[in-house]
């Protein structure tokens, strides 16, 4: 059994056998590209739902009411999906991805129907929020779940393709949004979400096989508790400075001092929990600290342009949200394209930490 080339960390078992459906070097046949779709409809989800609000969203506020309210719809999401995002990562290491899986897709689709049955601006945020308790599932779990069945040598391509259904999504969904707006009405950006859903579960609750997971989890409600208080803080200063408080008022600068303090308690915590919820022992490799703020970097640009420039183009310059959601192709048809490229690249370029180190291309971390 040989080592497979990858561009990423070496897992903790060799990847020359893939752990669930099919046979040969990459998981093939009927199941897996069943469960392929699934998950790149369930990437549709994610990315789809942040896009179409983004063009429908000043016609949401404005026949709810709530323009003074706009931003916690957006925020709403958000700070429910950041703070879910690791509780994910962590339980589905401990106990399996599959039913895990299954239960945020759910909780995505119920949100989606508490956000179409929605009257007033409270539900709405409300709704949204519930759908950030799903959504933090759905990226961080498809992708993993790709790491458990396609061997790391050929894992780009595939995630490549996913970050392809990204860019569509970002293509399509200002589109759908702006055709929402004025055409069946906005409540059809949420609906769109139902029948999509039921389908990522139907196959994934009979296609999708990966190796049973046993181990005993002790929840680390310390790291949580301290971790979502520090997140909210951050969110809210990010959120509200500059905009309905001054970045020097009272209110800002508490909050400031709300994640410093509970960051710091969080970190503590985390050094003595038996399960910590996010190891401290990532912030010693290299490469997680050039992902993460790759990927910070990315995530500000992209974010903001996709969710707030239709919104200026339809408040500032004056274009309807079919025509915003136009203007947005250039950006993510290059989106697309760069994303099934670089999966490409990666798959046919990339090489494994071990195989640097023995052609002397690479020293080896402390560990190993």
């Amino acid at each position: 059994m040989s080592i497979q080339r990858t561009t990423g960390a070496e897992p903790a078992v060799p990847t020359a056998v893939p752990v669930a459906v099919g046979p040969g070097p990459v998981a093939r046949g009927r199941s897996f590209a069943l469960v392929f779709v699934a998950l790149m409809i369930t990437m549709l989800l994610s990315s789809m739902d942040q896009t179409v609000f983004s063009t429908a969203l000043p016609t949401i506020v404005g026949e709810l009411h709530g323009i003074d309210q706009q931003l916690w719809v957006t925020t709403g999401y958000m700070l429910a999906s950041t703070i879910m995002m690791p509780i994910y990562g962590r339980l589905g290491d401990a106990i399996g991805r599959k039913w895990l899986f299954a239960t945020a897709i759910g909780v995505f689709v119920l949100g989606s129907v508490l956000g179409g049955l929605s009257t007033n601006m409270v539900g709405l945020i409300a709704a949204r929020a519930v759908q950030g308790l799903g959504g933090g599932g759905l990226i961080i779990l498809s992708q993993a779940i790709i790491a458990d069945i396609v061997p790391a040598a050929t894992r780009g391509r595939y995630l490549g393709l996913m970050g392809a259904v990204f860019g569509v999504s970002s293509v399509v969904g200002p589109l759908l949004g702006g055709w929402f707006a004025e055409g069946p009405g906005w409540r059809w950006a949420f609906w769109i979400n139902v029948p999509l859903g039921l389908l990522a579960i139907a196959a994934v609750v009979l296609w999708l096989h990966l190796p049973a997971r046993s181990q005993r989890v002790r929840i680390d409600l310390a790291g949580i508790a301290t971790m979502a208080l520090a997140v909210m803080a951050l969110v809210l200063v990010t959120s509200l400075g500059g905009n309905t408080f001054a970045w020097t008022s009272p209110e800002i600068l508490g909050l400031a001092a709300v994640f410093v303090g509970f960051a710091t308690v969080f970190v503590v915590v985390e050094r003595h929990a038996a399960q910590p919820i996010i190891p401290l022992q990532l912030f010693r490799e290299r490469n997680f600290h050039l992902a993460t703020i790759g990927s910070l970097v990315v995530a500000i640009c992209m974010f903001g342009a996709i969710s707030y420039l239709p919104t200026f183009l339809q408040m500032s310059v004056g274009l309807n949200a079919t025509l915003a959601g136009l203007m947005m192709v250039p950006m993510v048809a290059g989106m697309a394209l760069t994303s099934t490229v670089s999966g490409n690249i990666a798959s046919i370029t990339g090489t494994s930490r071990k195989e640097q180190i023995r052609a002397g291309h690479a020293l080896p971390s402390p560990r190993q």
